[in-house]
Order: C-alpha cells, then structure tokens, then sequence
C-alpha cells in the first residue's frame, strides 16, 4: 500500500500529465507556428564541425566544454528577432551573450563563477584595437622596468598580496621568478590611464596562466580543469605570454558589439530578474556529478585578481552540480528522474544522492527559466550526459521531463557529436586511463522547450 506521500506525489505526477496534455491542445496559433520552427531547428545538424570557432573574442581566454558559436547563433537567428531579450543563466565563457549582442539582441547573463563574469566583460568592452595594443605593450614594458630598477619594491607588493592560505597555494603553484613578473604585471595594469580598459588587460593576464599549454605555473592540464604539479617544468615568462595573448587576441578582434551585456553575479535557479522578461533562453548547464570543475582551474588566476582561496572554495560549494550530496530533500521529481536515481542507487548510494541534488537543483533552474520566459518563448538547454558506475544517467531525459513537469511544451531533444579536438574535454579520444570520462562526453543532446 502507498504511504499518504506516495500517493500525494502520484496525484501531483498525474495532474502534471493532464496540464501537459491540455496545454498543448490549447497553444496559441503564435505559439504553435514557435514549436513548429523550434522543432525543425532540432532537427538540423547541430555538430558544426569544422567550422571556425575561435574568431573575434571567442577564442581570448581557454574554457572547458564551450560550445561553438554557431549553436547559439542557430537558435538566436530562428528564434528570436533583433531588440528581444536572450538570456543565458549560466553563461560560462560567454559563447551565447557575445553571439546575442553581434546579432543585435538585448543580452542578459548570470554566474557565480567571478571568472566567467571577468571573460564576459573584457569581451563586452569597447575596445579600439590599435590603442588597445599600444596599451597593452606599455604594460608590459613598465612590469619589465619594474622587475629591471624596483625589484624589492615589487617583492613588498607580493609578500602583502596575499593571506595565509592563499600565500601558501600561490607557493606550491609559482616559482618565485612568476610570481613577481605577475606582481609586476599587475602593478603595471593598475597604472592604465583607460580604466575600463583593465577588465580586459586582466583577462589577458589570466589567459596567460590558465594557458592550454605550458604556461606560467608548475600545473599541467590546467585549461581542462585536471592540474597537477610538475616539479622538472619549466614555466614561461609571464611578461613573453602576456604580450603573446594581447596580440593574438587583438590579431582575431573584428570589433565591439553594439549592444550592452548586461552581467549578473546571481545563480541560475534564482536569477533575481522580473518575471517574462526573457524571448529566448539558450544555455548549457554542468555535467551531472561535477565531471568538469571550473574552479580548480580558475582559482589559479582569479588568486591573482585579489580572491582568497577560502572566499573561492565557498563559492565553489554553491555551483550547480557539486559533488556533495545536500541535505536538502528533492523528493518531488519526475518519474524519469526517480527511476534512473533508483537504479544508481543499486550501484552507489552516494552517487545517486549527487544525482538527486543535481535533477532537484535542475528543477529549481528550470522552474526559474519559466518564470523569466515571456509567454511564446523558448529555452535551449545544451547538455551532455554522465555514466556512472556504468550507467548512462540519460540526463537528457531527466531534463525534458523536469520541463514538462513544470509546464513547458518539450518540442524535442537533439543530438550533436562533440568535435573533441575543439571543445577543451579534460580527457582524450580512447584513452583507456580516462575511460568513465570518454563514456560520457562523446555527445550533447539540444532540448527544445517552450512557455505555453
């Protein structure tokens, strides 16, 4: 016999499939023709490969799992017109803001990670590349003057840079010769006559710690989020990798985007923003069970930017996904969901907790998106799956299903082949050593969803 919340939770499940089934039977013609064209874009080739990915600002700082371009222009070209609303609630990189604004849409994003906001507004910056250049070389022409005629006064700013805790990570990361051509670089930033010039001087800095190779730590595999110390490597010159980022940004500059991006350090399940603001969503949340963890990676440069390694792990611990189970019920999930949690939960009780967080705090996102959607419009959700302990998750599944169950249309899923060679996954094609990771990042889906 069913216990008063089982079969609470069944009616709940029951009248959900009654509202999905009603809701589409009385769309809008408006909404109507939306779910015809949405539909038809998921069934397009998504994979875009071979397709130029690192023009204008994309390719500025390395980040793990970005999307090409291409997707989120696909969708914001079909979906939507020049002046609506595009929102990304958990922007990363910035791949969808910075597509939105070249395509004239009115740009709104959201994450916690200080990082990601630091890429997103270097790359939203006006620039003029010419004086922008000249700057940037001053910069690095003062940090060498610094380290030539003020070496001990450098060596003073380094040794009050920094509290305990963070003193000791940058020691274990940095060799001394690093850390003051850092210290002088940032000494030289601060004295750019064009303030609003410095988020992107900063940007370029970090880009030359979290490098795809080599770069100015005794870390490898840093831009893929897997760092481990090499004692015998031999770190670059930061002030060379500086003036070798500035100018390859500057090379592939085309110019600034016209619209403003507006930047909101806010969680994606609770965006602050007024409710049906948004035409059309398109964004790419984390791997269930925290499969990437960006601020492994990112603390190494955002240490730099005046953030305590403690300040950091805090925010590290309210990321989506996270690997600590919560003590937070999230019982009231679909049927899709429940299932696949059963069955993990046959393999490893530990895991399928993580799981539950992550479909639960999914559900609160997705809640959240249909708040903020205008009536008519979508949401693109670009998600890959995750095996664990042998089992294929489906998160895909797990998702649409939470959509619906929060009364979105589900217009489809589709499927893209992740290019491996472009998209930065911490691992490498049939590498047996890395095997969990290679099962479950060789495919996206692209769910398609729409506010009745």
């Amino acid at each position: 016999m069913k216990n008063p919340d089982s079969a609470d939770l069944a009616s709940r499940r029951t009248s959900a499939k009654g509202r999905r089934a009603t809701g589409r039977k009385a769309l809008s013609s408006q909404c109507r023709n939306r779910l015809v064209t949405l539909q038809d874009a998921l069934q397009a080739d998504l994979g875009f490969h071979g397709a130029d990915s690192r023009h204008s600002t994309h390719g500025w700082h390395p980040f793990p799992a970005k999307f090409p371009p291409q997707l989120p222009a696909f969708f914001i070209e079909r979906l939507s017109v020049p002046g609506d609303v595009v929102l990304d609630p958990m922007f990363g990189s910035g791949t969808t803001l910075m597509e939105a604004a070249r395509l004239d849409r009115r740009v709104i994003g959201c994450d916690i990670d200080p990082l990601a906001r630091l890429i997103v507004q270097a790359k939203s910056t006006p620039l003029d590349p010419v004086a922008t250049l000249r700057a940037g070389r001053a910069i690095v022409a003062r940090a060498n003057r610094l380290l030539l005629e003020d070496r001990a006064d450098l060596q003073r700013r380094l040794d009050e840079r920094f509290d305990a805790k963070t003193r000791a990570f940058v020691d274990y990361w940095f060799l001394p010769q690093q850390q003051l051509e850092l210290t002088g670089l940032l000494a030289a930033t601060e004295q750019c006559p064009e303030a609003q010039t410095r988020p992107f001087f900063e940007m370029v800095l970090s880009s030359t710690i979290i490098a795809k190779s080599g770069g100015v730590s005794l870390a490898r595999d840093l831009a893929h989020t897997r760092p481990h110390r090499v004692l015998d490597k031999q770190p670059k010159s930061a002030l060379t990798e500086f003036r070798k980022r500035l100018e390859i940004a500057m090379s592939s500059f085309v110019r600034s985007v016209s619209q403003q991006v507006e930047i909101r350090p806010t969680r994606a399940d609770r965006t602050e923003l007024p409710p049906a603001i948004a035409d059309l969503i398109v964004t790419s949340p984390p791997y269930a069970n925290n499969a990437i963890d960006y601020m492994r990676a990112h603390k190494f440069s955002l240490v730099w930017l005046g953030w305590p390694i403690a300040e950091l792990s805090r925010i590290r611990s309210g990321y989506l996904g996270h690997d600590a189970a919560s003590a937070q019920k999230f019982d009231d999930l679909p049927r899709q969901c429940e299932d696949t949690i059963a069955e993990l939960n046959g393999l490893d009780g530990k895991k399928a907790k993580a799981l539950r967080r992550y479909f639960g705090e999914m559900q609160a996102v997705i809640t959240e998106m249909r708040r903020v959607l205008k009536r008519s419009g979508t949401a693109v959700i670009v998600v890959g799956s995750s095996t664990l302990r042998g089992l294929d998750v489906e998160t895909h599944k797990g998702l649409a299903a939470i959509g619906e169950e929060v009364g979105l249309v589900h217009a489809g899923t589709g499927v893209r082949r992740l290019d491996r060679d472009k998209r930065m996954m911490p691992a490498r094609w049939g590498d047996p050593r890395h095997s969990q990771i290679e099962q479950r990042m060789h495919e996206e889906h692209v769910i398609g969803l729409l506010k009745p």
